[in-house]
């Protein structure tokens, strides 16, 4: 039984800042269950609009299929129906179809259908394959616009008539012209989520196309910091956004920047430095190095005084 519909899914998801947060690990890799439902309470103690759990910044695609079920279980279990839980759906379609269902079946809300994995695909293949998924479950799916899935406006509006239950679109390319066909294309049906790498900061143009939210990572360490520039991009307050942009996000996406795969690191190493460990990051993923650590750990004294 859905107990969020895909329609009241498309307005909970444009309604606040959305939470992607890490997965919690032991020191040999494992799931860490317990640290996990730590943190989602922590988090839950602040306003947020949906909870994504074994995301990008969640690490999905380092975790096997039985170990992204009992993430999203745990998620839903921890949430308790206070904010929507959507669940991953990855690789292959038929990988992306089964981890549909088992999402409807562990009692998720919704669903983010990421690329499907390693080969190219045409307009109309992505088409078939966001179909596929869609016609898997009842739940609302947001696609995940990245890599090599990317939907041209035409494509999107082809998806979008098919499938009702597509009612969000997640952009991780972040280019001007293909967000102004999109919207301009169609409007309202869709809702339109921020999904670049430390989205905050494209979060202030991105407003202006259609994007009226998007998934912050640094809502895992800095919920406080994370909410006040959400609220100052709502507001369209140029000054503040630009002077926390200068303040701490700029310099964080320069550290981020140093290595491939720091956007999900540098979360992780945030979390150690606010008293909050959520262990290391799986291969291929590298933990940040201890210089690393400790220019972040500044940036963070900056905006939290050390705390968070």
């Amino acid at each position: 039984m859905v107990s969020v519909s895909p329609t009241e899914l498309a307005s909970a998801l444009g309604s606040g800042l959305l939470s992607f947060p890490v997965t919690h690990f032991t020191e040999d890799f494992e799931f860490d269950e317990s640290a996990y439902r730590e943190h989602l309470a922590w988090l839950g103690s602040y306003p947020v609009a949906a909870l994504f759990a074994a995301g990008g910044t969640g690490e999905g695609f380092s975790l096997a299929l039985e170990e992204t079920d009992r993430v999203v279980r745990t998620a839903v279990s921890a949430v308790g129906g206070a904010v929507p839980v959507l669940a991953p759906a990855t690789g292959s379609t038929r990988n992306a179809i089964a981890q549909a269902r088992a999402a409807e079946a562990a009692g998720a809300d919704g669903i983010l259908l990421m690329p499907p994995y390693l080969t190219e695909a045409g307009q109309q293949g992505l088409v078939e394959h966001i179909s596929a998924v869609c016609s898997a479950s009842s739940l609302g799916v947001v696609f995940y616009n990245r890599a090599n899935a990317i939907l041209g406006d035409e494509a999107l509006e082809q998806v979008s008539d098919r499938n009702p239950t597509l009612v969000g679109f997640k952009d991780g390319v972040g280019q001007i012209e293909p967000m102004t066909r999109a919207y301009a294309r169609l409007g309202d049906r869709l809702t339109y989520i921020g999904g670049l790498p430390t989205a905050e900061v494209f979060a202030l143009p991105l407003l202006q196309l259609g994007v009226t939210t998007y998934s912050s990572a640094l809502f895992n360490f800095v919920p406080r910091f994370a909410l006040e520039f959400y609220a100052a991009v709502q507001a369209r307050d140029q000054m503040e956004v630009y002077r926390m942009l200068r303040d701490f996000v700029i310099p964080y996406t320069r550290l981020r920047d140093r290595e491939r795969g720091y956007a999900v690191s540098i979360v992780k190493a945030g979390l150690e430095i606010v008293g909050r460990p959520a262990g290391p990051v799986r291969a291929p993923l590298t933990d940040l190095t201890p210089p690393e650590s400790e220019e972040l750990r500044i940036l963070i004294e900056r905006v939290e005084g050390g705390t968070a």
